[in-house]
């Protein structure tokens, strides 16, 4: 694993998966984000469209030690478009708030 966003992005940049993979970053002028699949659905488009733009604000906005310190409740909180909170609550991956679990003996 590397540890520091420097060391991530130069094995990012040369790994022998080339531009098929998640994040292509093999052209040193622009990021390619390649994790959506295709669809014909206007909400699921404005949906990842909306959620590109997060990662992208997160990315310019807040130092590297900010970002690695991020939890997800903390990203779901930036989120208001109505389009991207349904998307995310089909895959269940949309909660107003953390699950603590309590360990109880029997």
């Amino acid at each position: 694993m590397k540890l520091t966003p420097t060391d991530q992005m130069c094995h990012a940049k040369n790994s022998c998966a080339g531009r098929y993979t998640a994040v292509n970053l093999t052209n040193s002028d622009t990021v390619e984000m390649r994790m959506f699949r295709g669809t014909l659905k206007l909400n699921t488009l404005k949906a990842t469209l909306q959620m590109v733009n997060h990662l992208c604000e997160v990315a310019v906005s807040l130092s590297d030690s900010e970002v690695q310190d991020m939890s997800w409740f903390d990203f779901l909180d930036t989120v208001h478009e109505p389009e991207l909170i349904q998307y995310l609550k089909e895959r269940r991956l949309y909660v107003n708030e953390p699950v603590t679990v309590n360990n109880e003996e029997e």
